[in-house]
């Protein structure tokens, strides 16, 4: 098993949370196409979304249906500066590369929002560490496993 996956699912079984990686045969480089290869809807793909927070990684965990208001999102951190994070900064944030960006299994633990409208689904889809690597998770799962701040993020 990859490493990357091996930190997710230690960080997994520290929270109390059982559950195995799906590994896909294919990238799904977009929500969209998880949603496809899966078989659920778009918005039921949580995407892990790393911001440079004043130079601090912010993990926002959001739905695959919308875009994140950055500025909706500064505001409710109190004035934060937030930009997209380039390749290598979220490398050596998480440890993993976008596209597969895991809510756990990092270097160290993340600040994350996770966007409310995720709550309206019994089951999410999160990266598990690789491009081509999914796992299901329960919303509160997600709140439990990350430490995370429920906000609206579009």
């Amino acid at each position: 098993m990859n490493p990357k996956h091996q930190r997710f699912l230690a960080d997994l079984k520290r929270a109390g949370i059982e559950r195995e990686i799906r590994l896909l045969d294919e990238h799904t480089h977009t929500a969209a196409a998880a949603a496809d290869y899966l078989g659920c809807k778009v918005a039921a793909i949580a995407n892990s979304l790393v911001f440079d927070s004043e130079g601090e990684a912010l993990l926002i965990m959001s739905s695959g249906a919308g875009r994140v208001d950055t500025a909706l999102v500064s505001a409710a951190l109190g004035g934060r500066k937030l930009k997209r994070a380039t390749p290598d900064f979220v490398k050596q944030a998480t440890g993993q590369v976008i596209g597969g960006v895991a809510p756990a299994g990092h270097p160290a633990p993340l600040c994350t929002v996770i966007d409310i409208s995720l709550r309206d689904f019994d089951e999410l889809w999160v990266a598990a560490g690789t491009a081509d690597s999914l796992m299901p998770i329960t919303y509160t799962e997600l709140l439990w496993l990350t430490g995370g701040t429920e906000l609206e993020v579009r």
